[in-house]
């Protein structure tokens, strides 16, 4: 299962609302790459695939591919806005080794293929 914060989801939906297109969902994935193996991949589309799984998180239509959906059981979306800047954060805990910009991970059973120039 999949956490998204209230502040995390009013923000999606802030930025949702922005976009010209109602059929416009989230979808969370995990791609290989990265410095540490695996990488975070989250966005807004609109085309469903034969392995998506269709979530509702916050009033939130959230798909996420069967292959990524092992890394990201327990994953944790939040938003956390300063006086100097904003973003999401996760929080997952099945990583076990992240990279320092935190959008990066490998888990104990897999190391994912870290991009070669070790870019996060």
């Amino acid at each position: 299962m999949i956490v998204i914060s209230e502040p995390a989801a009013s923000k999606i939906k802030e930025m949702l609302a922005q976009e010209e297109s109602p059929e416009l969902f989230l979808r969370i994935g995990v791609n290989e790459g990265g410095c540490s193996g695996f990488s975070y991949g989250m966005g807004f589309d609109d085309e469903l695939r034969d392995n998506d799984r269709e979530l509702q998180i916050e009033g939130l239509k959230v798909v996420v591919d069967e292959d990524s959906a092992k890394y990201l059981n327990g994953l944790q979306i939040d938003f956390k806005e300063t006086a100097m800047s904003g973003g999401f954060t996760i929080e997952n805990p099945n990583a076990t080794v992240t990279c320092g910009c935190g959008s990066s991970f490998r888990t104990a059973t897999d190391a994912g293929k870290p991009s070669e120039a070790g870019e996060c």
